[in-house]
């Protein structure tokens, strides 16, 4: 499978491209810092930012599966959306943190008096 991991240098997406690359996919690993994408079989690193979405087709094109790794307050997920679907992909996973986990009945991991603050806003 062709599988492109935009935020692939980041703490979720480059280990999202060491297991891709395990499992022998091909991997369009795109970054702002290509430069920090886990060297592996099967990746080929290459320039992106989300938030430039015309730098996006290119990577996008020809993946049968897009992995956005990015950090919601760090993106707009309208502009990703439209730029998977333009490249024709028909497969989208957007990973995100656990802040919305239950921890107890009808309550968020994000609710509770120790989850730190800098981390509210993205969870």
């Amino acid at each position: 499978m062709k599988v492109t991991v935009l935020g692939a240098s980041g703490r979720a997406g480059s280990e999202i491209v060491k297991e891709l690359a395990r499992r022998g996919h091909t991997v369009t690993a795109v970054a702002r810092r290509p430069e920090r994408v886990p060297a592996a079989p099967g990746v080929t690193a290459v320039a992106g930012d989300v938030n430039e979405p015309e730098t996006l087709p290119p990577a996008l094109s020809g993946a049968d599966a897009v992995v956005s790794a990015i950090m919601f307050v760090d993106s707009n997920p309208e502009l990703l959306i439209k730029a998977v679907k333009d490249a024709g992909v028909s497969r989208y996973l957007v990973v995100g943190g656990a802040g919305s986990l239950e921890v107890a009945p009808g309550k968020a991991l994000v609710d509770t008096p120790d989850f730190p603050e800098a981390y509210k806003a993205e969870a």
